[in-house]
């Protein structure tokens, strides 16, 4: 069992479960069933995960069982889940505790299930990570290949439709919304992914195909179909997509500001 010294993400969210018990006590049971009969944060992660993921072909217990051991063995899997509900907490204006991304956000889950798929990848059981994979697409309707490589601090806002590819990279604090595709050209093999760099923010519906690179503090438009390396800190719109500006901030995945000024670019 994992016992960290201190825990403010996770005494949080136990504060917010119990206040929410007393104001609403139909969802009693539920908030003592995921966070308030559990100790740590691994342990509510691990029994979350397992309930939405299990099937007929792994039931909840083992799939609790394989989830601790993945939490256990490597620590940054909880870290980088507590960077991801900090970063929901202070991007998304609909989130408004720390327990929402925990107890409802899909996009939350989806990504700690992908580490979780992501650590089986890398210690060579490819074929439970797969599985995994693809219980997660069933699931959430999100769909990571277990070998993509991302960081921490990520939003995945609503979080539908989305498919990140086998060689892709996804480095700390970006924010993506619904649909968005990190995906292949065609029947490359090999590295054939996008790399997004830290701080990119990419709107709805977008669509990033090879292996090119988003540079950090980027911002893709929404609907954007992009075939080309997008230079740092600059915003990228349309079909196929080019660069019309500069985003107001460094890191637009912080301040999620989506508007950009038509025929002047952003920002200028």
């Amino acid at each position: 069992m994992i016992v960290p010294t201190a825990d403010p993400i996770w005494e949080a969210i136990r504060n917010e479960a119990a206040e929410e018990t007393r104001k609403e006590p139909l969802l009693a049971n539920f908030l003592y069933g995921v966070v308030l009969n559990h100790k740590t944060f691994e342990d509510a992660l691990s029994f979350i995960l397992a309930t939405k993921l299990e099937s007929t072909t792994i039931h909840a217990v083992a799939l609790r069982d394989l989830i601790d051991e993945a939490l256990v063995n490597d620590p940054e899997i909880g870290a980088a889940a507590r960077a991801d509900i900090e970063a929901v907490r202070e991007r998304d204006p609909a989130c408004r505790t720390y327990s929402n991304p925990l107890l409802f956000f899909k996009g939350f889950h989806a990504i700690q299930s992908y580490r979780i798929a992501h650590y089986y990848w890398r210690t060579g059981r490819e074929s439970l990570a797969l599985f995994l994979q693809g219980r997660i697409s069933q699931v959430l309707a999100v769909d990571i290949h277990p070998a993509a490589r991302i960081g921490r601090g990520i939003l995945m806002d609503h979080a539908t439709g989305v498919v990140i590819g086998e060689t892709a990279v996804v480095e700390d604090n970006v924010s993506m919304l619904h649909e968005v595709t990190l995906g292949g050209t065609g029947k490359e093999t090999g590295d054939r992914h996008p790399k997004v760099r830290k701080g990119v923010l990419i709107a709805a519906g977008a669509t990033i195909l090879g292996n090119i690179e988003i540079g950090e503090g980027a911002k893709i438009g929404a609907g954007s179909v992009v075939l080309d390396d997008v230079p740092p800190h600059t915003t990228a719109v349309g079909v196929p997509a080019r660069v019309v500006g500069r985003p107001k901030s460094e890191q637009p995945a912080l301040d999620m500001d989506h508007y950009i000024f038509a025929g002047f670019g952003d920002g200028i």
